[in-house]
């Protein structure tokens, strides 16, 4: 080796690196160095005799293990790294399965089932048992079983173990347990194993087989594990078993950032590490090499403040650089215009890529207001580790009913939903639907609307089904000629029950899938609400909408060169990454915490670390944005700042409110990083006394929890649809107003009247919102109050 790779480390990073002696635990905060640490202890091992093939690294993504293995062949070369055993926990544990196979009751050849597989599995199951597949979900089946599984729990402990059988009934599922019974014993006769499988027998393996343990715990001299506070109990008793009497074992982890609960993740594993293994050494990796000195202590001052954590305290040795900033708009709508003209003046002013820029936020509901004000104001952006909001299926289905009500022979659109929800009508229907339509020349729709005209060869049951769909399909044509496009959406929403089918699925999935059908009726009301503001004879169509949701389509489509563009995110997706300027939305009560994780201290905890996560991703200058209001099932909701902003160190944030951010201060305010001392602030508040002293009422009034299930459904009938297509009496006439007069508008904000006119006979007046441009509003529709 050409120099000595130790001398790159500080002192806490080379002394966890150069210990060898027994169990030790890496405490590694944010932006500390942690892969370089566990590379070079790697490469320190086998410096020190430790044969490749004898020394174990476990990660949770292909990505981290590829990464490790390629900066150790930079430094002992591809031959030797290739030998060690290194990957993720599942593909480890596979190669070990498979020499083992016999004695856990398989055969070496088996197969792996994937999610696909696994759900059709049970899919099968659940018809045989003859339960209704509304309520046994495929998804929430899995989950359950996958829940089970990673708990070690087999199928006949879980059908002997009364807690679950209750908390199955009140779900109104009592059969999971004999699901998982049939879904074990099928997978064991088909020579299968799905993911959690693997977790599940090498510990049944380990457990059972001495033998087998004590080669393992021989053989293996040394073992490594990455994100340790990411392990669910299944990993975290393997890692226990393999341990030998020597426990020459490293983990490094933080849990500050642990963040995964939901996927079976449990800090305790590495807060109760010692009691585990009394002789742990423990490194503290403090130094921040990512972030500047603000940053890190905001964040720091914010995570002090949970209980259950192992203690330590990260510092920066970087610039002292801008407070965090903290931005209340008055609306989401205004937060998303805020956000993409920060980004545009900031690239301006500081010259960086917007590669550099990441927008990061709760939920990916969140994302729609966000990417169309980054397309107005032209700006390129990702989605990363997922779809733009319009690309996202559920959405897709929803919009191919919007297609079908406006042109009903659109055979791609109904395709799309003749099963969705599910009404019964499967897939030999429609071939023989498709056929007799190809033998007639028809559209499918000319078809299925006339069934009983044509020899299909189904049976009645089944065109009973679809007499009942037409009905549904000429309702919203019908309904289409005579609405706007909100009041066609929410007629779709209710006589579907697009939203009811998600009622009782509490997964992750169906809840993210939930809040983004949500989210598209907001936007179709926001949709009627800004042309009527803003033309006379608006086109306020579902035609108009499509029009306006295709065009952005296909820029997404027409989107795959490597330009450079701003990273959209959950937060979630975004650990482990770093970017230059960071913008954290919708930092509100409800919101961030999550209104379904406030019911313990843990839950509460773990959105608290999730925050910390986001702030620690930036390396130069970090904005969190909150909204006095933001729009949610189609309504406008007052929402109040996060508990969160209150616990960060009043001395490294610098608050505030975009009623400062007009036209002429733009400029110095748009790079957080540079001039902050310099910018207005005559109505700037300190952050001290607004957060500290717990006085919310300039921000909004508390805001009730989101509708879910049955509410979200019910709110759907209680929508505000004032001026939505009728003559309304206008709030102001030109009488009241005049030039110069400030206005504050519910999603706009507050701006200033420049110009009184008319639009075809119409009083209106241009008004300067500042952040979100200057709008010519219609007296007729537009809703504002006048404020000085």
């Amino acid at each position: 080796m050409s120099y000595n790779y130790l001398d790159l480390l500080n002192p806490q990073q080379r002394a966890a690196v150069e210990y060898k002696d027994g169990p030790s635990l890496v405490i590694a905060g944010a932006g500390s160095g942690k892969t370089r640490v566990l590379t070079y202890k790697i490469v320190n091992l086998l410096d020190n005799g430790f044969e490749p093939y004898r020394i174990m690294a476990l990660t949770f993504t292909n990505k981290a293990a590829r990464e490790m293995k390629e900066r150790i062949s930079a430094l002992v070369g591809q031959k030797i790294s290739s030998r060690l055993w290194m990957g993720t926990f599942h593909s480890i544990f596979l190669r070990l399965l498979r020499g083992n196979a016999e004695l856990i009751g398989f055969k070496p050849g088996f197969t792996i089932y994937d999610t696909t597989d696994s759900r059709s599995l049970i899919k099968m199951i659940v018809k045989e048992l003859l339960l209704d597949d509304k309520i046994y979900k495929p998804a929430i089946v899995a989950s359950a079983i996958s829940n089970a599984k990673n708990a070690m729990v087999t199928p006949e402990q879980y059908l002997g173990t009364k807690e679950y059988y209750d908390a199955d009934k009140r779900a109104k599922r009592p059969m999971i347990g004999q699901i998982y019974k049939i879904y074990r014993d099928r997978c064991h006769r088909a020579n299968a194993m799905d993911f959690d499988d693997i977790l599940f027998y090498m510990n049944e393996l380990l457990r059972d087989h001495p033998d087998v343990r004590r080669h393992y715990q021989e053989f293996f001299k040394y073992i490594l594990v990455d994100e340790y506070q990411d392990t669910n109990f299944a990993q975290h008793l393997i890692v226990s078993q393999l341990t030998g009497d020597d426990m020459k074992l490293c983990v490094v982890g933080d849990d500050a950032q642990s963040i995964y609960s939901f996927r079976g993740a449990n800090i305790g594993n590495i807060i109760n590490l010692e009691k585990r293994y009394p002789g742990l050494r423990i490194f503290k990796l403090e130094r921040n090499y990512r972030s500047t000195q603000n940053i890190v202590n905001a964040a720091g001052s914010l995570i002090s403040k949970n209980t259950n954590q192992l203690k330590k305290e990260v510092y920066s040795e970087n610039e002292v650089g801008a407070p965090v900033e903290v931005i209340r708009t008055y609306s989401d709508i205004e937060e998303a215009y805020m956000v993409s003209n920060l980004i545009s003046g900031s690239k301006l002013t500081c010259h960086d890529s917007l590669d550099d820029y990441a927008i990061l936020y709760r939920t990916n509901a969140q994302s729609r207001v966000l990417e169309e004000a980054l397309r107005k104001r032209n700006i390129n952006y990702r989605i990363y580790g997922g779809l733009s909001f319009y690309q996202r299926k559920e959405i897709k289905d929803v919009i191919a009913y919007f297609r079908i009500a406006i042109n009903p022979d659109d055979d791609e659109a109904l395709r799309r939903i003749i099963n969705y929800p599910a009404r019964g009508i499967g897939e030999t229907t429609m071939k023989k639907i498709q056929a007799c339509a190809s033998e007639h020349a028809s559209s499918l729709w000319g078809i299925i609307s006339d069934i009983t005209k044509y020899d299909v060869g189904i049976n009645g049951g089944t065109q009973k089904k679809l007499a009942t769909f037409a009905d549904l399909i000429r309702l919203f044509i019908a309904d289409n000629e005579n609405s706007n496009a909100f009041e066609l959406g929410q007629l779709i929403y209710n006589r579907t029950g697009i939203l009811t089918a998600l009622a009782h699925d509490r997964t992750p999935e169906s809840i993210s899938k939930h809040e983004n059908l949500t989210e598209l009726l907001s936007g179709l009301k926001d949709f009627v609400d800004s042309r009527l503001e803003e033309e006379t004879d608006a086109d306020i169509s579902m035609r108009a909408f499509l029009s306006d949701v295709m065009l952005a389509t296909d820029q997404d489509q027409n989107d795959d060169n490597e330009e450079p563009r701003v990273t959209l995110m959950t937060v979630h997706a975004a650990k482990g990454l770093e970017f230059k300027h960071i913008y954290v939305v919708g930092v509100e009560e409800d919101l961030f915490p999550s209104s379904m994780s406030m019911d313990s201290l843990a839950q509460i905890e773990e959105e608290r670390r999730l925050l910390y996560v986001a702030i620690t991703r930036a390396k130069e200058t970090c904005v969190i944005l909150f909204a006095g209001s933001r729009f949610r099932n189609g309504q406008t909701t007052l929402t109040r700042p996060s508990r969160f902003l209150s616990e960060i160190d009043p001395r490294y944030l610098k608050l505030v409110s975009s009623v400062n951010i007009d036209q002429g201060a733009s400029e110095k305010f748009i790079n957080p990083a540079a001039n902050y001392k310099t910018y207005n602030t005559a109505r700037r508040t300190n952050p001290a006394d607004s957060f500290r002293s717990g006085r919310f009422s300039d921000y909004g009034s508390p805001s009730s929890r989101p509708d879910y299930g049955k509410t979200a459904v019910n709110s759907l009938h209680r929508m505000d649809t004032t001026g939505v297509g009728t003559a309304i009496k206008p709030m102001h006439t030109p009488d009241e107003l005049a030039i110069g007069m400030r206005i504050r508008h519910p999603k706009l904000g507050e701006g200033e009247i420049t110009m009184m006119g008319n639009v075809q006979g119409e009083p209106s007046v241009t008004v300067d919102f500042g952040v979100t441009g200057i709008k010519k509003l219609l007296l007729k529709f537009a809703k504002f109050e006048i404020i000085g």
